[in-house]
């Protein structure tokens, strides 16, 4: 028997003992006050769950829809930024922007740990119900140690406020039958999200200022711990955020600036839905697990040099953009900030060719003015019904009369479109191969003399217009090896292109580009960023390429905390040490032996010896700058260094940009290459470099600038 249900018998009885009870039971029903509820949503990661709180800001506001809705058939609400809608009637997460399975969510108030991580569980929201109708009865009368059995049949004691506890069933046969004791190791049983051990972000805010497209390098997984693409931005974007309130705090109290947006480009899964089948029947079964990573990863270089499958992915990748932007604008209608994109590994050398091939206003304004169509009109292309037959896919033609595609619309089409309308991988193949040929046929008709003039007789063929033709000629430096294909057009201006560890500079090399003009900058996009880490293999410079007569190193991006590391400065140091003493120990040495051999010649004339004291006097004096350098004051780490003229690709300024290494990781630059190739998602520096770059074209800076 409890303590409580001893108290009343151990009160005396006198006048005044009614009086005291109800004041006690008084005071007791004041206690309760009704538990206030947090959301939650299920993530299910190798089979387990685990459940994530929502924001504070979303749990507020699903709470405010739920109790102002509760008859309304269906409610959408955005959360997380506009990036995830909840279904508030059928309690889902489903993802906005890309395909992701859709989440569970729960309005919780009651939790209890978990058996192997020792997290804490939400119960269901009736079961939770009944658990609070219980301990409100359990406060008002100071009754308890109450028993619940759960609908998995569970059993939870209510012992008091502070001690609830959970025991797994565990079946016990009698003479009855099977029946579940609270046998086995208790687990804890808490009320309310406030005395649960877990880390509720704040929220977002609502002012989105910039939209950040990122587009991944090759495979499926971005990081060491073999991460989505999505995954690894919404890190980004988490370090985003906690790198605003650290360096533009100013900005954000005066409610100048909101925060950046960024969204994953996926074009992975498009390029291997068909081909890993393909890919399959001619893989060895030996080292099944290396091959198929072989398959998954490094076989897309190779696609993308492929003509066939380089169509396929700079499609994805612009198409997709595309949409993203146009559905970003539907649920942002208010938004008047600007784009960029950004690309890692592989995925900025094709936003890199994509941009090369982008047409600014004055080439588009001319090819509608021209008098031959563009390619993509439908022009040079029979009926559709002709066009099939050609191609022996006669069987098809009812799937494009039901979905009405005529021969303009057939030479818009893409394979997603393609495929959607339910036309398999090998006809998919066939009728973009024979679009391409249609549209490079057109293109070469009419850039004919343009190709007369860039090869062969150049002097008798060019055109009048000189500024254009620097244009042209400028494009064609850039492109030169690229890739046959019918490059898309993005239907927005970025402002700034970021490539994070990048082998722009390596493939234009082996395309045969050994120059890049420096008067060339970009068609559409005036800024350009490369970042990447010290021992990225995977990552070339670029600057060299624009001035490849002057040797000089890529800009240290500074920490974002100031400063260069402690072990580059002591690195630094070491180094400028060893050179002075080398120095100066080279020019006492010469000297001493200079006099050794002075000395032991026999002696002349008093004007020979003053002119050799002389001689001697000049040498000392020579050496005398040497041997005052390590007097000479360190050169402070925010000297400005040589200004460096690296062309109009990044409208003048630098373009290389090398990330610090960590101490552990100078130890060994082999054993942290491949980290070195994929820590972008989570450098604060690298954040740091974009935030600072974009808002400096809406002329806020840092609150202080980084040494």
């Amino acid at each position: 028997m409890s303590a409580a249900e001893l108290r009343p018998t151990e009160v005396s009885p006198s006048s005044n003992s009614s009086s005291s009870f109800e004041a006690v039971e008084t005071d007791t029903a004041n206690k309760y006050e009704p538990v206030y509820p947090h959301w939650f949503y299920c993530k299910v990661a190798d089979a387990r769950e685990r459940w994530i709180p929502f924001s504070e800001q979303d749990s507020e506001k699903l709470e405010h829809f739920y109790q102002s809705s509760k008859d309304c058939e269906e409610l959408v609400v955005p959360t997380e930024g506009g990036r995830y809608d909840v279904h508030l009637k059928e309690r889902l997460r489903c993802a906005v922007y890309w395909e992701e399975e859709d989440s569970e969510v729960r309005r919780c108030t009651w939790f209890y740990k978990g058996e192997k991580d020792n997290k804490y569980i939400p119960y269901s929201e009736s079961f939770s119900d009944e658990l609070e109708e219980t301990y409100m009865i359990c406060v008002t009368l100071d009754e308890w140690k109450k028993k619940l059995e759960s609908p998995s049949r569970e059993i939870i004691i209510l012992h008091n406020p502070k001690l609830m506890v959970h025991y797994h069933p565990v079946a016990t046969t009698d003479d009855w039958g099977a029946s579940p004791t609270e046998q086995g190791r208790p687990r804890t049983v808490k009320r309310g999200v406030e005395n649960i051990s877990v880390e509720i972000p704040s929220g977002e805010p609502l002012q989105i200022d910039h939209l950040v497209f990122v587009v991944h390098g090759i495979g499926p997984a971005c990081d060491i711990r073999f991460r989505s693409i999505v995954q690894c931005v919404n890190d980004f974007r988490s370090v985003s955020l906690s790198m605003l309130q650290a360096h533009f705090k100013k900005a954000q109290e005066q409610q100048q600036i909101g925060r950046v947006e960024f969204l994953p480009v996926n074009w992975h899964s498009t390029l291997h839905t068909g081909v890993d089948v393909d890919l399959e029947r001619i893989t060895l079964p030996s080292i099944n697990r290396l091959r198929h990573f072989i398959n998954d990863t490094i076989l897309d270089v190779f696609f993308y040099n492929s003509s066939t499958y380089c169509q396929t992915i700079v499609d994805t990748v612009a198409s997709e953009m595309n949409r993203l932007y146009l559905l970003f604008l539907q649920r942002n209608p208010d938004y008047k900030g600007g784009v960029s994109i950004a690309g890692h590994s592989l995925g900025s050398l094709i936003l890199f060719d994509l941009l090369t091939n982008q047409k600014c206003a004055a080439e588009r304004e001319d090819n509608n003015k021209g008098s031959h169509p563009p390619a993509s009109s439908g022009e040079g292309l029979g009926s559709i019904k002709d066009i099939l037959k050609e191609l022996e896919l006669s069987e098809y033609y009812s799937v494009f009369e039901r979905e009405h595609v005529d021969r303009e619309a057939l030479a818009l089409c893409t394979e997603k479109e393609l495929k959607e309308m339910g036309i398999p991988l090998g006809p998919r193949m066939k009728i973009l191969h024979y679009l391409r040929n249609k549209s490079s046929n057109q293109d070469s008709k009419r850039e004919r003399p343009a190709a007369a003039w860039e090869d062969g007789d150049v002097k008798q063929e060019a055109p009048a217009e000189p500024t254009t033709l620097k244009s042209n000629c400028q494009c064609r430096d850039v492109v030169t090896g690229q890739v046959s294909a019918n490059y898309p057009q993005l239907i927005y201006k970025p402002q700034i292109f970021f490539a994070f560890g990048s082998p722009i500079g390596m493939f234009l090399t082996v395309r045969g580009i050994k120059r890049i003009d420096p008067m060339y900058s970009l068609p559409t996009c005036k800024g350009f960023f490369h970042i990447f880490h010290p021992f990225d293999p995977v990552a070339y410079r670029i600057e060299p390429l624009i001035v490849p007569d002057v040797d000089f190193e890529p800009m240290l991006l500074p920490h974002h905390k100031g400063r260069k590391r402690m072990h580059l400065e002591l690195k630094e140091g070491l180094t400028r040490m060893s050179t002075d003493i080398k120095n100066n120990l080279l020019g006492s040495l010469r000297i001493a032996w200079q006099s050794f051999t002075r000395a032991s010649l026999p002696a002349v004339e008093a004007g020979a010896t003053g002119d050799a004291e002389h001689e001697l006097e000049t040498e000392a004096s020579s050496e005398k700058p040497t041997e005052g350098k390590p007097e000479e004051p360190a050169v402070p780490v925010n000297e400005e260094p040589t200004p460096i003229n690296v062309g109009m690709l990044n409208g003048g300024h630098r373009i290389d940009y090398v990330l610090q290494e960590k101490p552990i990781e100078s130890f060994n630059e082999y054993l942290f290459a491949l980290q070195g190739h994929l820590c972008y998602w989570e450098s604060e520096d690298t954040v740091l470099l974009l935030l600072k770059e974009i808002y400096q074209t809406q002329g806020i800076s840092l609150d202080q600038p980084l040494l």
